[in-house]
């Protein structure tokens, strides 16, 4: 199930004056409630590359929370630095386990389908993968952070 789809079932949902939704395609089934019940997604996991058209920037006026990494400076040719954004609302990992280190720091150098970080919803774990070589210049989420749809979690330099 593409999250392009995903989304829009969930947004209709929620719109509408349904109570539950079930819905099926080959091995994968979505259950949606409304009354306090929990969305689950069952059989096969959420991709994690951000649905076609949806920019890697993090929405005007999403501010740091006090206590984030620093900003670094960015060299892109614009100016402005290229963001990896979350592409769901989630809880941020920044690695498998809690004594673990992390998948990145500032200053990695990232390989193309290396994971960045793992972001829990609907108690799925989802990997979200470095989409081209890179470097991170910084971290914006911390560990257990909840994170919103659209906001900057790494500020990277492609190479």
């Amino acid at each position: 199930m593409n999250e392009k789809l995903l989304f829009s079932l969930i947004d209709r949902f929620e719109a509408g004056s349904l109570t539950e939704l079930e819905y099926l395609i080959g091995d994968q089934r979505l259950t949606l409630k409304k009354g306090g019940a929990a969305a689950n997604v069952v059989q096969g996991a959420v991709p994690m590359a951000a649905p076609q058209g949806v920019p890697h920037a993090a929405p005007a006026g999403v501010p740091l929370r006090e206590g984030a990494p620093p900003e670094v400076p960015n060299t892109s040719a614009a100016g402005k630095p290229e963001v990896i954004t979350s592409p769901l609302v989630a809880t941020f990992y920044a690695s498998n386990m809690p004594d673990a280190p992390p998948f990145v720091q500032v200053g990695d150098k990232v390989k193309k389908g290396q994971t960045l970080c793992i972001l829990e919803a609907m108690k799925m774990m989802n990997k979200l993968d470095a989409e081209a070589d890179c470097e991170i210049l910084a971290v914006k989420a911390r560990p257990g952070d909840l994170v919103e749809f659209g906001q900057a979690l790494f500020e990277i330099k492609t190479r």
